[in-house]
């Protein structure tokens, strides 16, 4: 801020502070606040209502109100997208994210949002679908296939799990057919198809806005 004219100013330099600096006043005695956190400051990733809790009162919190929606990601290739998929999978609060295939995968995307949110590994397609229907969970794949149908005029089903395929290969096979039905993104530009990271954060949008806002298709 400019003294003389109470104007901003520009400072390229200049850098945003995320969080809170250590607690002002009598400290809190509730066991959900940590005491490291509360002496030093909290500038982790966190929404508010969760500033100086501990991780396992953070995690605790969200297993009481997750939905109850699942993601699924096949990952045969270190696919890049399954970070960004982890942490729209955290906002959207899904009950838990599988990965199918390799078990290693690039968490850098999840800006270590994955250690607030459940990850169910699963080696093959064949694991995957066995404890998908042991839970009672519709599979539904999202991809660009000659029997897909319109997500935007797709009544999801509360209790599901949405699958996605590497990018650029799409859905396996094994999972196209193990579906109960495959549904596409509508798309209007010259592109073929958007990343699975934004197609998991359309698709999971559209969960919310069915069953948490009840907004029906159709």
């Amino acid at each position: 801020m400019n003294e003389e004219t109470h104007e901003p100013v520009n400072d390229p330099g200049a850098q945003h502070v995320i969080g809170v600096g250590p607690w002002e006043g009598e400290l809190p005695t509730d066991g959900r606040y940590d005491p490291q956190l509360l002496a030093e400051g909290d500038r982790r990733n966190v929404a508010d209502k969760y500033r100086y809790w501990t991780m396992g009162a953070i995690i605790a919190d969200l297993d009481e109100r997750r939905h109850d929606f699942h993601i699924a990601i096949e990952n045969w290739q270190h696919d890049m997208n399954i970070g960004t998929v982890v942490r729209s999978a955290n906002a959207f609060l899904a009950k838990e994210v599988h990965i199918i295939g390799r078990r290693r995968w690039n968490r850098r995307g999840a800006m270590v949002t994955d250690r607030y949110q459940h990850v169910r590994h699963h080696a093959t397609v064949e694991e995957f679908v066995a404890w998908a229907e042991g839970e009672g969970l519709t599979i539904l794949g999202i991809d660009i296939f000659p029997d897909s149908v319109p997500l935007e005029t797709y009544d999801l089903p509360k209790n599901c799990v949405l699958v996605f395929g590497q990018e650029g290969p799409g859905l396996s096979p094994e999972v196209h057919a193990a579906a109960k039905d495959t549904l596409s993104i509508e798309q209007f530009g010259s592109t073929r198809s958007i990343n699975a990271a934004s197609a998991a954060g359309i698709a999971m949008h559209a969960w919310v806005r069915r069953h948490v806002f009840g907004q029906k298709v159709g």
